[in-house]
């Protein structure tokens, strides 16, 4: 394998979180890495901005209903957490998680990338988690792989790229590995069969998969085939469209040696029939997240799932019924780790006065503190070195109390 500091590679040990690539078919991140101490951390990128607005309906705010006056239906609000704030049915699954308080939402927040409003822009201030310009030091550096560096023991596990583009989160000091096509592809066995799965789990990203194979004379069914017994024991089947044999082989990675692990999940950019279009996404998300939980067994009660996304979405619906890019977005936080059963961080109110530029829900904090402070109290990172080493320049305030 080779290994340039390449920005928009795909890595295991330097925690990839998203990828730039709004809709590339060439790139799944998923990343795994060994660290001290028993704690576990998933991160998951909702790649496409997600509307905080239909997953955590302020079903409580009087201004609602009006901004959504097709995709809210006041006869069906929704699923019941708080007495203001409203689940999309299509989470129904994970309401237990809430009952038992393992799941809370921090439903006002944002990076600091403002009103450009692209998904390429919104991923890589998500990925180098800056804002505004980036420092020349940090210009190819993502946070996580920052996080990384400050871990002793930590190591990377298995790797593999697809495509030639490159991700700022996973750039840095800390070791990485890239493949692109053209040059020699060396895959573990396992490796290879988690390479097939996501593939298979998303049919648009088979055909431009395989493509990418075979530039490097590689064909994955053949090896699929030759190594069939012993892949097969490593890496559950993945179905086509939904998260459940990715999220298993990521839970029996975390009942091992493996203390990180990050993936994304696509369909979030809902700017047509977004009533329709949601569904299948969050479905997804519910499955990847119920999946963990059942298969890591004990070790869920030392497990944080963060679940972002680069942006939020309009307070208004379009002519199209869905919703156009936005600023304000929710943040989903899982786990037997997790302080849950709660919102986390307030709310700002949908009056016209309370929206950002007129139109969009206001942050209220920077989503940088709440990645930090649970950088800090899941892997005992000192609140300085958040501040000055991860997100240099960021005051990450008073602590969220995110953990138990």
């Amino acid at each position: 394998m080779s290994e340039p500091l390449n920005r928009r590679g795909f890595l295991a040990g330097s925690l990839g979180l998203g990828c730039s690539l709004a809709a590339s078919p060439f790139v799944t991140p998923v990343a795994l890495a060994n660290a001290p101490g028993d704690n576990r951390l998933v991160v998951i990128i909702l790649r496409g901005a997600l509307d905080g607005l239909d997953l955590l309906r302020p079903v409580g705010d009087p201004d609602f209903a009006a901004l959504r006056p097709t995709l809210f239906d006041a006869a069906a609000p929704g699923l019941a957490l708080d007495g203001f704030f409203a689940l999309h049915p299509a989470l129904e699954g994970l309401l237990p998680l809430w009952r038992a308080g393992e799941m809370a939402f921090v439903p006002a927040t944002s990076t600091p990338y403002r009103d450009r409003r692209s998904h390429f822009d919104g991923q890589d201030h998500l990925e180098v988690g800056t804002a505004g310009t980036l420092p020349p030091a940090l210009a190819r550096d993502g946070w996580l792989n920052r996080v990384l560096t400050l871990l002793p023991g930590a190591d990377a596990r298995t790797a593999f790229a697809v495509g030639r583009e490159r991700m700022l989160i996973l750039e840095g000091a800390a070791p990485m590995t890239q493949w692109e096509p053209g040059t020699d592809l060396d895959l573990s066995p396992q490796s290879r069969l988690l390479l097939a799965h996501l593939f298979a789990a998303d049919p648009l990203f088979a055909e431009a998969g395989q493509t990418a194979l075979e530039m490097t004379g590689a064909d994955l069914a053949a090896m699929s085939e030759d190594n069939s017994e012993s892949m097969m024991m490593a890496t559950p089947a993945v179905s086509a469209g939904d998260a459940d044999g990715l999220a298993s082989y990521i839970a029996q990675q975390l009942r091992g040696p493996t203390r990180i692990a990050s993936f994304s999940l696509s369909g979030w950019d809902t700017h047509h029939a977004q009533g329709r279009a949601l569904v299948p996404a969050l479905t997804r998300l519910q499955q990847a997240i119920l999946t963990l939980r059942e298969d890591m067994g004990p070790d869920w009660s030392r497990t944080t799932v963060l679940a972002m996304t680069e942006f939020g979405r309009t307070m208004r619906e379009n002519g199209s019924r869905g919703t156009d890019h936005g600023t304000g977005g929710a943040m989903l936080l899982a786990g037997g780790a997790v302080r849950g059963g709660r919102m986390i961080g307030g709310w700002p109110g949908l009056a016209e006065a309370n929206l950002y530029a007129g139109r969009d829900l206001m942050p209220l904090r920077d989503i940088r503190a709440y990645s930090g402070w649970a950088m800090r109290d899941l892997f005992g990172l000192r609140a300085s070195d958040v501040e000055s080493r991860v997100f240099p320049g960021l005051d990450i305030g008073a602590s969220p109390g995110l953990l138990l």
